[in-house]
């Protein structure tokens, strides 16, 4: 960093009052710090490392007190950054600004095969930290684990699972897999079943894989219970809100079998709680089905999340969740991006691949191509849909994807369509045909907040008596 640099650096915190991600400041006025090894250690965990500003007063309205003894305070923090593992090599840029010295130590990441960066005082465990906005927050255990887990290539879906045998494992899928495997790969073609299964994998110490469970199971969750799906459709576009009859979901379930099973069993539910309209081409008068989302890329979003998330026992009590909201789908998997990759490089380089094993049995099977094609597959399936891109969300051990609707109402409040809604009603319409002439894929939702409010204030009424009853029309009064 150059000074001028760090003047504009100290320029943007004192205007924002506040420190940030990869920014901390510290008063230090006599070259003397406090201890750092927290902050060392999660600029060290982060992609984009960090910069101590020593020289400004936090308490004080961000005052620049300055530091007395440039040369004390490089030496205390250099002091500091070999207590830690591996050491930290600070870099420091001097500048004066308004007669004061303010220092500023740049902090670099540290390469991911060497995370966490520990205070070898407090140890791996307790001494791991991650920077959570402009706090210094202690690692989980977890998240100290998938850092020594890629380190060590630990692969967990080929842990034995100790109380299975082989014959929890259903025969036909067995066969198809077998089948497949001997007519794509010559040299497994020639050997007995049980050093195919052996080689691939499907067994270990004469027990099936969890691996095995998960794609030839004949029930996976009699032996790990969460490993498999939470699915909601959720009446608003929060976890808690209720429709007009006191309900937190529309759909609740949950989806459990094979991972083919649960990417079935997935997109139904997606289907039964979304709209699909049917629309007439203009020019050639045929008609097409449409839905809320695109289905190859809800279905590459669950199929990642399947195929990649941690199936270590640090996760396995953690299903994956598929939550439809009103104005959003998300879907969210236990273990966030595995090794190098990061969400500016997703869908841009090969990356590495946390299990191997299923997702290579996967391409066998014909269900997935195993060709790191499915973010640009998501990307370019929604921009044809009309959606905006989706977000990629990496937060501490889970990742998720959102797929937003565009919504044709824009006033929550439904103030803009108000008029438009009563003119509608003066013929009794049903939920679905109000939601529809709103643009709202989800029904309890249009009735909630555009509908409600109208018959609160006396504006609609109700042909039955009972709010919930399937023959309910609203009218206008």
């Amino acid at each position: 960093m150059y000074e001028q640099d760090l003047k504009k650096l100290i320029e943007k915190i004192k205007n924002a009052k506040a420190e940030f991600q990869t920014v901390e400041v510290k008063r230090s006025q006599n070259g003397v710090t406090e201890k750092l090894y927290d902050t060392l250690s999660s600029f060290s965990n982060q992609d984009d490392g960090g910069v101590i500003v020593f020289g400004i007063y936090e308490k004080n309205d961000f005052e620049i007190t300055g530091v007395n003894d440039v040369q004390l305070l490089q030496k205390r923090v250099m002091e500091q950054c070999e207590q830690m593992e591996p050491a930290v090599r600070a870099v420091f840029t001097v500048a004066e600004i308004g007669g004061r010295n303010v220092v500023a130590a740049e902090i670099p990441p540290v390469d991911i095969t060497e995370r966490p960066c520990f205070y070898k005082g407090k140890g791996r465990i307790k001494g791991s930290y991650i920077r959570v906005g402009d706090a210094d927050m202690p690692m989980s255990e977890y998240e100290v684990y998938s850092y020594e887990a890629y380190r060590k290539k630990y692969q967990d879906e080929i842990r034995p699972v100790e109380r299975a045998a082989m014959s929890s494992l259903d025969e036909n899928k067995l066969s198809e897999y077998l089948l497949k495997l001997k007519r794509n790969k010559a040299n497994l073609s020639k050997l007995e079943d049980e050093k195919i299964f052996e080689l691939m994998s499907v067994q270990k110490e004469d027990k099936p894989t969890l691996a095995a469970q998960m794609l030839f199971g004949l029930y996976p969750q009699a032996y790990f219970p969460q490993l498999g799906i939470i699915a909601v459709s959720v009446p608003g576009t929060e976890i808690g809100e209720t429709d007009i009859d006191g309900s937190r979901f529309i759909d609740n379930q949950r989806l459990e079998g094979t991972i083919p099973e649960m990417l079935d069993r997935a997109l139904a539910f997606v289907r039964k709680n979304t709209r699909t309209k049917t629309i007439i081409d203009p020019d050639t008068g045929k008609r097409r089905d449409r839905s809320d989302y695109p289905v190859n890329s809800v279905r590459e979003a669950v199929l990642n999340a399947l195929v990649h998330r941690d199936y270590s026992i640090h996760t396995e009590g953690m299903p994956i969740q598929l939550r439809i909201f009103a104005d959003r789908l998300e879907i969210t998997n236990p273990g966030g991006l595995y090794g190098r990759l990061s969400i500016d490089t997703l869908g841009k380089i090969q990356p590495d691949t946390r299990n191997p094993v299923i997702a290579t049995a996967l391409e066998v099977l014909n269900v997935t191509e195993n060709r790191y094609s499915g973010i640009p597959t998501i990307l370019r399936e929604c921009k044809a849909h009309g959606l905006p891109d989706p977000e990629f969300v990496n937060l501490r051990g889970e990742f998720t994807v959102i797929f937003r609707l565009q919504e044709s109402v824009p006033d929550a409040a439904g103030n803009d369509r108000t008029a438009q809604l009563l003119e509608y009603c003066k013929t009794p319409r049903s939920r679905k045909e109000i939601a529809d002439f709103l643009g709202l894929s989800s029904v309890t939702y249009a009735i909630k907040t555009y509908v409600q409010p109208l018959i609160d204030s006396g504006k609609i009424g109700l042909t039955e008596k009972k709010a919930s009853s399937q023959k309910q029309r609203y009218f206008a009064k």
